[in-house]
């Protein structure tokens, strides 16, 4: 490890002692119940319920997945993407939060199998458990796409092996999630959202300084065929899977691929995950007053514009930079970490990383969380053991939670995974899976429990088949799986429960009731 590095790794030890203290402080407070680990006790403030959301949202691929695409491919797939999340953020948080917040407050819900089990007054617990299986599948695959983070990041900063770093990144998550539960989450998420978006911007300014200005550093790129463009996509030439270079030291592309309204439409649809991932679902009903969602509404939309702004942007300036550093879609991934690096002073470099490290924390806990909760609370005690205690459920959680690790660090082992990959399947899954059911559940009245039954199986399913089976043949079926396996959930959610008899009087008077709630 050089002087450089060690300056950087002692500025990212000390941020890490500031989000190990939080889980200290916070620690008694939540494992007093369940409530308070899983939901925080409905206690968080408009500032908190939005920066948590979205850096718990966003992830380690916000700062490296997102510019990597950008880096490898150009402006087209990078810049619809960033679209498509803005305005699903937008509309998720204008539409669905306080209608879940009001529902989820009154049916007493702590996590989205108990929300969709509740609004369907089951006794037979088929939701929830349908539920708490496809969470604990995709956010085992999110959580593989954090170590996989992690370890790229440590291997490239300090020159260790890429296994031997992801598994210590592992560890200490476990080990963080294991000490303070949601509201540490919460609360350090926030600090950890401003650190994200700080050294975003502050990578940008150096990198567009670096580059000679605005003007020269799109002079720099616009030779690279379809880079700059919104409707065709970079092609980088291959040889032996490595990005061809030329004699001059120049990367080498074939012809643009045509980036046509299909897939600009498939590429938006990353917007429609947004009304299906629990870790933002879940913000909505632990914030402590309803009206509190429209300050954190504006608040999450300005980060996430400035953010994927900001990221797409340096993905770009990347590329003329260091056009010939990174060769693979995989390492194309570390293009911010070049650029923090390199480009800002030691002491900033290190929040930079700690930046990344902050993003990958901040989402990882997360989905430890909710993916254990989904066992102990909604299968272990929703199912097998209504009686259990409230400490008998903290304990399958932490145990459920090392197991999900250990599965996360098996799928993450190949170190030329390529982060935005993963990370676009579990986005798939979650919102397919609970986007749909969670809008007609919210919006319309008549929807039924084998409705919302049909819809969960039927999203879930279409996610794993479009993208083993059928994306694979190409043409038209080449699209995003969210797009196809989104529209056949809501077509089986719609038929089945006008085929289905329709819910019950009290169903009904308490959708009206949280439709009307006010606190």
């Amino acid at each position: 490890m050089g002087v450089n590095s060690f300056e950087i790794f002692i500025v990212m030890a000390l941020y890490m002692a500031i989000v190990i203290g939080i889980g200290l402080f916070y620690a008694k407070r939540a494992n007093a119940n369940s409530e308070n680990f899983f939901l925080g006790g409905r206690s968080l403030g408009p500032w908190v319920t939005a920066m948590s959301a979205e850096a718990s949202d966003m992830s380690g691929w916000l700062l490296m997945g997102l510019p990597g695409l950008a880096y490898w491919s150009g402006l087209a797939d990078a810049f619809w993407t960033a679209i498509g999340l803005l305005a699903g953020t937008y509309i998720n948080w204008k539409l669905v939060a306080k209608r879940l917040h009001g529902y989820s407050v009154i049916n007493g819900s702590i996590t989205i199998p108990d929300f969709l089990s509740s609004r369907y007054k089951e006794t037979k617990k088929y939701i929830m458990v349908i539920a708490a299986v496809f969470i604990l599948a995709f956010f085992t695959v999110y959580a593989a796409s954090c170590f996989v983070t992690v370890g790229k990041l440590f291997s490239r900063l300090f020159g260790y092996s890429y296994v031997s770093m992801m598994v210590l990144g592992a560890i200490f998550v476990v080990l963080y999630t294991f000490l303070g539960g949601f509201l540490a989450e919460s609360v350090s998420d926030t600090m950890q959202g401003i650190v994200m978006i700080t050294v975003l911007v502050f990578v940008l300014g150096a990198a567009t300084k670096g580059g000679g200005g605005p003007s020269n550093v799109v002079d720099n790129i616009k030779d690279f065929p379809g880079f700059l463009e919104f409707f065709t996509s970079a092609s980088p030439e291959l040889s032996e899977g490595r990005q061809a270079v030329s004699s001059s030291l120049s990367p080498l592309f074939g012809m643009p691929k045509e980036y046509g309204f299909l897939a600009v439409i498939s590429t938006l649809s990353w917007g429609l995950g947004y009304f299906g991932v629990p870790q933002v679902l879940l913000r909505f009903m632990a914030i402590r007053k309803n009206f509190e969602l429209t300050q954190s509404r504006r608040i999450a939309t300005v980060w996430c514009a400035i953010s994927l702004f900001a990221a797409v942007s340096i993905g770009l300036i990347g590329r003329a930079l260091y056009p010939v550093d990174l060769l693979t879609a995989s390492e194309a991934e570390s293009i911010f970490i070049i650029m923090a690096t390199n480009l800002l002073p030691t002491v900033l470099a290190g929040v930079a990383m700690a930046g990344i490290l902050a993003a990958t924390i901040s989402s990882s806990d997360s989905y430890l969380l909710i993916a254990s909760s989904a066992v102990a609370k909604n299968i272990f005690q929703g199912v097998f053991k209504k009686e259990a205690t409230d400490k008998e459920v903290m304990k399958v959680t932490r145990i459920t939670l090392v197991i999900i690790s250990l599965i996360g660090v098996f799928i993450a082992l190949d170190e030329n995974s390529i982060i935005f990959a993963i990370v676009s399947f579990a986005w798939a899954g979650f919102g397919a899976t609970f986007g749909p059911i969670v809008l007609f559940s919210l919006f319309w009245k008549r929807t039924t429990r084998q409705g919302a039954v049909a819809g969960m199986l039927v999203g879930g399913i279409t996610v794993f088949v479009w993208n083993l089976l059928i994306k694979p043949v190409g043409g038209v079926f080449g699209i995003y799986e969210l797009l196809p396996a989104f529209i056949l959930s809501c077509i089986a959610i719609v038929v089945v429960s006008l085929m289905t008899k329709e819910p019950s009087k009290i169903i009904q008077e308490e959708f009206e009731a949280a439709k009307n709630y006010i606190d």
